[in-house]
Formats: structure tokens, C-alpha cells, sequence
């Protein structure tokens, strides 16, 4: 930064303030070794030489070929129309729309968003978004304690591991306990829950792609007053229970399989929905509908609970901004598939994912996820799985997400199979796997 408009008398009088002699006795705290490090750097580019280095780095990325990855990002179709109308100078160029006189379009594309997400986790409120999935479990944590008054969350070891690692920083942060409950198999135990627990978070389909039970899981949460949080894929919704109707106070997740690309790991959303007892405390920002003097209908922010708008104490998070793009492409993806069509992708999903699961079968990779599955499942391998993934990948496949050794299910690795999926693609993957298989047995 070139420009600061404090001059050095400016910054000698707050050091003074502070007692320090100079601004470097700020980071003493910091190993030498860090503070001025020696930049080797290259030589300088032109402008064409940065292009065509730009361009041979993005030339490393293979996007094409079969693609079975999974582990909370999948890859979708999504209908033209869907970037045509997200990336609208309108959409893209906005911030916060903090003034409605000016921002209508985009505060009725959000509460539409709102309305939607609603719609899928059947309950009754949402925000506006939220970062991503991980930031959007530790959001409704914190949610969780404030109401009511508890300092421990439990969270099931089904919930994606990312996802508690977040919670863990977060609830660190505050002082708060946070307890694991050991999967028995795939499934999460239905354990009985102590009275001075907050909430209970179980995802489903959980991370080994297990259906949960969670009316049961549910129901063990209210029974010792705790808060109920569903994390879940919301394409899945189509075709499962909501979170609503199994009686769910709080539902999360990520947004990016419903209208969003992977984009190599982002960016996509978080989403939050709770019941209308819990309005109150939704961090973030919420899109409401009003009129105007002349009684038409119009939209602004009804509740803004972040420190900007409102004193630290009461700030229901520290939330600077969100994804609210991503959200909107959401909107506009679920506006173009429509119920029927959100359906169908759902289910298409499913059946491929079945005839993936015989084929792994027929070649001697057994499925370690328990139950039903949506549309992912863990299965048992010979040699441990990111070897698999980067022999699969230099064969142009996309796929075999590790499982963590935490969940004791030894080499194993996660497949998955969307509406993309096709009979070809699984033909090629089996192929590609036997190859792998017969190589480990011929240096055995």
C-alpha cells in the first residue's frame, strides 16, 4: 500500500501511546527468522510473459474425464441460463445491499434464495448465507449455546471431518467443550445425551455416506433439552426427509452441490435455517418483504446481527461479509430445475450410484458404508487410497476421496455418482481400478 494517510508524526504519537519506540518492536513476539525473510524471487515478467506463465499453470489442471469425487463437493450440471444470470454486472458488482432504494433485484433474488432454502430444510427461517459449510456448523453451535445457556456441544464422528475440525477452533475460542460420538460401524450411536448438553449435530448422509437415523438421534437430543442440528446435502432433500420432519431445531450445510461448479474447492456457501424460536439469534444478515408508503412491495434487511450494525456484546457473530453470489447462483439453479427437475437429479444420482456400487462389487472392492446410501459409499481397498486417487488421475479419473485412518476402517477410499455419471464412466473406472488390482497381485 503506497498511501496511509497517517503521517510519522501521526504514528511516532501513537507509539508513544502504546510504549514502543518503532512500529518493527510490534513483532517481537515473532521469530527473527520470519520477520524480514529473503525473497528469492524470479526475474521479472512482462505483461505476455505472466500470461503465458499464468497460462501453463492453469494448463496442470485436468478437468476433463470421469469424475466419481465426492467427500462434501460434487460435480453437477447446471443449466446455461444459470451463469448467464449470476454473473450480471448487477450481482457481481454488489457488496451488501444496504440501501433498498437502490438494490431491490438483488435483495428479492436473496429473499427468493431464503424462501427456497426454507422450502428444502422445511423450517421456518433463513439467512442470507453463509461462508461455507464448515463455518455454517460452527455458526449453528454457537447459535446452540447462546440459546440455551449450555457450554457443551456433542457432535457425531459421521459429520465430515473438515467440518469438526471448524467446530473445534471455534468452540475453542469461546471457552466451550466439545464431545465426539464414535460411529458404531457407519452409523452414529444413539447415545443416551446428558442434560448439560447445547445441541447435538449429526449429518446425514453422514461423511462415510451412511443414511442416518435421525428421528431417533432427534428425539434422544430433546429429550435432555438440547437443540437438534441436521447437516445435510441439500440435493439429497429431494428425495429424503427434511430436517423439519424429523423435528430438526437447526439445518446446515453447503450449497455448492445445488447450482454451483467445484471450482477446484470453492468458493461456494454455507446455508442456515432454524425454527422461528431461534430467529433471533441467526447471525449474519436476513432479507425480509415490506411496503413501501405507497403500499407496493418491496424488500430490505429485517435483521442485521453482526457487530457493524449492531454493539460487540449483542453481535450474534463476527461475520464481515458472506457468499452471497454463490447463494444467488443457487437460487437461479433451483428457479431453472424447478421441484420435479431437483427431483430427478436427486434420483439420477441415486441409481447411478447403485450401479457403481455392483460394479466395484463385481471386481472384489466391498462397500464398508452400512445401510442405505444417497448417492456416495466408502468401499475397502488393497493399498491405501490417495495411492489409488493418483493412479486413477493418471488415467484421467477424477475419483476415490480418502477416508481419514481416525474411523479405523483401514484403506478405504469414498465414491461418488451423480446425474453425470454415466454407464461409459463407470465402464472406464472399473477398468482402470482392475488394472490397479492386477498390478498389486502381480508384485505380490
Amino acid at each position: 500500500m503506497k498511501y496511509t494517510p497517517h503521517t510519522p508524526q501521526d504514528i511516532q504519537k501513537a507509539l508513544d501511546v502504546i510504549g514502543v519506540p518503532n512500529v518493527d518492536a510490534l513483532f517481537d513476539d515473532l521469530p527473527v527468522g520470519i520477520r524480514n525473510p529473503v525473497l528469492e524471487l524470479p526475474a521479472a515478467l512482462d505483461e505476455l510473459g505472466i500470461l503465458e506463465h499464468m497460462q501453463s499453470l492453469a494448463d496442470k489442471n485436468k478437468v476433463k474425464g470421469p469424475n466419481f469425487l465426492g467427500g462434501g463437493m460434487a460435480k453437477h450440471f447446471i443449466p446455461s441460463a444459470v451463469n448467464a444470470l449470476t454473473f450480471q454486472s448487477a450481482f457481481v458488482t454488489a457488496y451488501t445491499p444496504y440501501q433498498p432504494e437502490v438494490a431491490q433485484g438483488e435483495l428479492q433474488a436473496l429473499f427468493e434464495y431464503q424462501s427456497m432454502i426454507c422450502q428444502l430444510t422445511g423450517l421456518d427461517v433463513s439467512n442470507s448465507s453463509l461462508y461455507d459449510g464448515a463455518t455454517a456448523v460452527a455458526e449453528a453451535a454457537l447459535l446452540a449455546l447462546r440459546h440455551t445457556g449450555r457450554n457443551k456441544i456433542v457432535v457425531s464422528q459421521g459429520v465430515h471431518p473438515e467440518y469438526r475440525e471448524t467446530l473445534h477452533t471455534f468452540l475453542e475460542c469461546v471457552g466451550a467443550e466439545l464431545l465426539e460420538v464414535a460411529l458404531e460401524g457407519t452409523h452414529t450411536q444413539n447415545a443416551v445425551i446428558a442434560s448439560d448438553i447445547g445441541a447435538v449435530i449429526v449429518q446425514n448422509p453422514n461423511f462415510l455416506g451412511t443414511l442416518e437415523d435421525m428421528q431417533a438421534l432427534s428425539d434422544a437430543a430433546h429429550a435432555a433439552g438440547a437443540l437438534f442440528i441436521a447437516v445435510v446435502d441439500p440435493l439429497s432433500l429431494a428425495v429424503l426427509k427434511c430436517p423439519g420432519e424429523y423435528g430438526a431445531d437447526i439445518a446446515v450445510g453447503d450449497g455448492q452441490v445445488i447450482g454451483n461448479a467445484p471450482n477446484f474447492g470453492g468458493p461456494a456457501y454455507g446455508f442456515i435455517t432454524v425454527t422461528t424460536a431461534l430467529m433471533r439469534q441467526l447471525p449474519g444478515r436476513i432479507v425480509g418483504a415490506s411496503k413501501d408508503v405507497d403500499g407496493k412491495r418491496g424488500f430490505v434487511l429485517t435483521l442485521q446481527a453482526r457487530e457493524q450494525h449492531i454493539r460487540r456484546a449483542k453481535a450474534k457473530s463476527n461475520i464481515c461479509s458472506n457468499h452471497a453470489l454463490m447463494a444467488l447462483q443457487s437460487a437461479i439453479y433451483l428457479s431453472s430445475v424447478g421441484p420435479q427437475g431437483l427431483r430427478e437429479v436427486a434420483v439420477a444420482g441415486v441409481v447411478r450410484a447403485g450401479q457403481l456400487e455392483r460394479a466395484l462389487k463385481n471386481i472384489g472392492l466391498e462397500r464398508l458404508t452400512q445401510g442405505k446410501f444417497f448417492n456416495e459409499f466408502a468401499v475397502k481397498l488393497p493399498i491405501p487410497a490417495d495411492e489409488v486417487r493418483s493412479q486413477l488421475a493418471a488415467r484421467g479419473i477424477h475419483g476415490c476421496v480418502p477416508v481419514p485412518a481416525v474411523y479405523g476402517l483401514g484403506h478405504a477410499g469414498l465414491f461418488c455418482a451423480t446425474e453425470l455419471t454415466s454407464e461409459k464412466d463407470i465402464e472406464t473406472l472399473v477398468a482402470a481400478l482392475k488394472d490397479i488390482l492386477e498390478n498389486i497381485s502381480g508384485e505380490n
